[in-house]
């Protein structure tokens, strides 16, 4: 009986005696695996840069929103789509409601706008495309912690006059006024002309968005403007976020009192937290967790193939071999055993190879890119367990055809 040591210095050798037979042999399995790990570093380093940064920076930790829909609506369902479509739009009723049931709050502020408009701001011969332009109350500086650079926040006093006056992101002051003080400087938006009064502190950029090219204008300016519009939402800032839970049922029950719904009756309206976006993130990569296997499977069965036809091809050029070593003494279990352990060291090394160029790909895509990596531990187990189990599967049969040789006839072989 064959030590295994020696089974594994044996299949060792023959790796090493075809080197590059044995790399192509690999090449499905190598990029099956390198695609795995890549892709997965990549979504699960997007997952943590969204709970992170995304939507830390847009919502924030201890803050929530009341919305007249969730933040996912219609990426799967139709129905509830159409359902909450009937809903009544979020107005300042709501705004005083929960107001009156938060009085721990720190903020509580009426904003609308996102995702659109979009809107041109022009400042004599420049211009800004596409600006992102929010309709808010005062408190929505508070409620987003913006710090300002230059000029004033905007105060009650704009938006109970319905005053044209603008707040301005530092991305669209250093584009349209370079060096330049833009307070009280006049720009054109939407046909109508406002007074520049404040200059928010950056807040940066993530995954080559940045967070600081929009407008904030009253609120009361904004719908003279646009209209009331569906997207129109009560943002709510607490003192901690532990307190955000409890502030939303309160939040929830005033607003089914101010809306005049009975019980068991359905909410509408929705509240959302930062949590609501990176469940709304997560649900879009499960749609490319479901894609990743059937790709992966496909590569992996095509390597197995190339793996069964190249050792059903060594059989056949050791023929001789296995029968001098069944005539010194070895077992059919000896024959299967060392074929198996080389079927198996070829999906391992093939396996082994794949998780360091997936790795080696996810570094390079996130230093060319935007887009973060995180090799996880299970996806490298992952990784080798398939490449074992290939060279387990489609090792079996050319390790039993070898097994079976006679051994004569094997000897006669050239």
């Amino acid at each position: 009986m064959m030590r295994p040591e020696d089974v594994l210095r044996s299949a060792l050798g023959q790796l090493r005696a075809n080197l590059l037979r044995s790399f192509f042999t690999l090449l499905g399995i190598i990029v099956s695996v390198g695609f795995l790990v890549a892709v997965v570093a990549i979504i699960t380093g997007m997952n943590a840069y969204v709970k992170e940064n995304i939507a830390d920076a847009m919502v924030g930790m201890n803050t929530f929103q009341v919305r007249r829909s969730p933040i996912s609506i219609g990426l799967f369902d139709d129905e509830t789509l159409r359902r909450t479509q009937r809903w009544p739009k979020v107005d300042e009723a709501d705004v005083a409601a929960v107001r009156a049931a938060l009085p721990d709050a720190q903020a509580i502020a009426l904003v609308s706008g996102w995702p659109t408009p979009l809107e041109d701001i022009v400042w004599r011969n420049r211009s800004i495309g596409d600006a992102l332009v929010f309709g808010v109350t005062p408190e929505y500086q508070t409620v987003q912690d913006y710090r300002f650079d230059k000029g004033r926040p905007m105060s009650e006093i704009d938006l109970r006059e319905r005053r044209d006056v603008i707040v301005i992101g530092p991305d669209i002051a250093e584009k349209l006024f370079e060096d330049l003080n833009p307070i009280g400087q006049s720009v054109r938006m939407a046909g109508r002309r406002f007074e520049v009064i404040g200059v928010t502190g950056s807040k940066g950029r993530v995954l080559g968005q940045s967070f600081d090219s929009f407008v904030l204008i009253p609120i009361t300016s904004f719908e003279s403007l646009y209209g009331r519009r569906a997207t129109t939402n009560v943002s709510v800032k607490m003192a901690t976020a532990e307190s955000v839970a409890p502030a939303m049922q309160r939040a929830e029950e005033a607003m089914r009192v101010a809306r005049r719904l009975r019980p068991g009756e359905e909410n509408n309206f929705s509240l959302s937290t930062s949590d609501a976006l990176v469940d709304f993130w997560r649900q879009l990569t499960q749609v490319l967790f479901a894609v990743i296997p059937a790709v992966v499977g496909i590569g992996i069965v095509v390597g197995g193939i190339v793996i069964m036809n190249i050792m059903l091809m060594s059989v056949s050029e050791r023929t001789h071999e296995i029968g001098i070593r069944k005539a010194l003494g070895a077992t059919r279990a000896d024959v299967r055993r060392q074929f198996m352990t080389e079927s198996i060291m070829l999906a391992i090394t093939g396996g082994a190879l794949g998780v360091f160029g997936g790795w080696l790909l996810a570094l390079l895509i996130a230093a060319v890119s935007p887009l973060p990596a995180r090799v996880t531990a299970w996806s490298v187990g992952l990784a080798l367990v398939l490449g074992a189990g290939v060279g387990v599967l489609f090792g079996v049969y050319p390790a039993s055809r070898a097994a079976r040789l006679d051994p004569i006839a094997a000897m006669r072989a050239e």
